[in-house]
């Protein structure tokens, strides 16, 4: 196949060529390429395919139903590969559970489903994590732990293995106690709010045990500014630790939660309107090394409840791509490479899954994006519930698989 007259954009940049795909392998990029079977994608991006490395399951709950559910609606949304959050009712500490998961990662027009390691059992033991590493795990997550000898002891498998540590900061005597982020809309709605120092003090802890064992730390959900200054400056004195923000917190306020609207209870929280601006100028200056979709989905039986009982998560995986061109991109916060480099190319690394690239050779794992069409968000539970964003996935090819949308 090929698809002709496209603007293809990666973290090079971009350029107007054709791209023209043989068994699932890219063979040509050029002008004016010929085949059978074309596609006119004037006007239209390819891009690699979006990674999103903190995705949950609806309820949380493994199953292969749920996995295929997400696998689908992923792709929709332009992302081939999600890996799972270590935060499941189901949680993978163990192999079988891994196999589970391994199982079921590959779905017919659908994105390839990989899974974080949980740290700890239900229990709070270490897992084997030198074994569910190995079997391919592609990261260790963990929220935040009070006992620095298991965190040592992650640290030196982690160190053994190469991996990274996927990490949210999240006191859990301050979390459960609070339900959405410390301030003056909580305190107008009359609900316990989460302080912020939740956040920074223990990734501040953790910056340290990075810096102590040279290991890679992910941390995720950041949405506290003073916690990505702070990483900031440890990346300068050479320490390797990243900083990943979901898209929610970049486009929304705590202000989304007047009215009670459950919808807008997400983990971490919203943040107040200031604090967002300045996570938008982190994202404008390039401390914000990777995007999320934050994807958590509820039944409604979690969600049509108040506010206080109701459970954490928003539905977007399936409008992520829209969500960031329309709010990030048209906006002109960032360009259409920048987008990719911190939706895939960033989140791919960090996760250690084969970057996918659109390049002589390289397996095809390619979305087309029409900028030029809207997308309605009709999800009663997301966020942008009858927002109208601009642009839609038409087409996604991973390997000789051809999805249409």
């Amino acid at each position: 196949m090929l698809i002709c007259n496209a603007i293809i954009c990666d973290i090079d940049g971009n350029r107007r060529e054709d791209v023209k795909i043989e068994n699932g392998i890219i063979t040509q990029i050029g002008s004016n390429l010929v085949d059978d079977e074309c596609i006119d994608a004037t006007g239209c991006y390819v891009i690699p395919g979006l990674v999103d490395t903190n995705v949950r399951l609806k309820d949380l709950q493994l199953s292969g139903k749920n996995i295929e559910s997400l696998s689908r609606e992923a792709l929709s949304g332009g992302i081939s590969s999600v890996v799972l959050s270590g935060e499941m009712v189901g949680r993978v500490d163990n192999e079988i559970t891994l196999e589970f998961v391994q199982k079921h990662q590959l779905h017919a027009n659908g994105a390839r489903i990989e899974c974080a390691i949980s740290a700890l059992s239900e229990e709070g033991n270490l897992s084997n994590i030198a074994l569910l590493l190995k079997k391919g795990g592609k990261a260790l997550y963990t929220k935040t732990i009070s006992d620095y000898n298991l965190i040592m002891r992650m640290a030196q498998y982690l160190k053994m293995a190469g991996k990274s540590l996927f990490y949210q900061a999240q006191d859990k005597s301050l979390s459960e106690s609070g339900v959405m982020c410390d301030g003056e809309t909580a305190t107008s709605l009359g609900l316990p709010g989460i302080p912020s120092i939740s956040e920074v003090v223990h990734i501040a802890s953790m910056i340290e045990i990075a810096r102590e064992f040279g290991i890679k730390i992910i941390f995720k959900s950041v949405t506290e500014p003073r916690t990505i200054e702070l990483i900031a400056q440890a990346r300068q004195e050479g320490v390797d630790v990243e900083c990943e923000v979901a898209i929610h917190h970049l486009l929304r306020s705590d202000e989304a939660c007047r009215g009670y609207d459950t919808d807008a209870k997400i983990n971490p929280p919203l943040v107040s309107e200031s604090k967002r601006m300045k996570l938008i100028g982190a994202l404008k200056n390039g401390n914000i090394h990777a995007l999320s979709a934050l994807h958590q989905p509820n039944s409604d039986v979690y969600k049509d409840i108040t506010f206080y009982d109701a459970s954490y998560g928003t539905t977007s995986i399936g409008e992520y791509l829209p969500l960031c061109y329309t709010h990030l991109v048209q906006s002109g916060l960032i360009d259409m490479s920048t987008l990719v480099r911190l939706a895939s190319y960033v989140p791919a690394l960090q996760a250690g899954i084969e970057v996918p690239k659109i390049a002589v050779g390289e397996k095809a794992n390619i979305v087309l994006f029409n900028p030029n069409e809207s997308l309605s968000v009709g999800h009663h539970h997301s966020l942008y519930k009858n927002e109208t964003l601009t642009g839609r996935v038409v087409i996604a090819v991973i390997g000789d698989e051809i999805t249409r949308f």
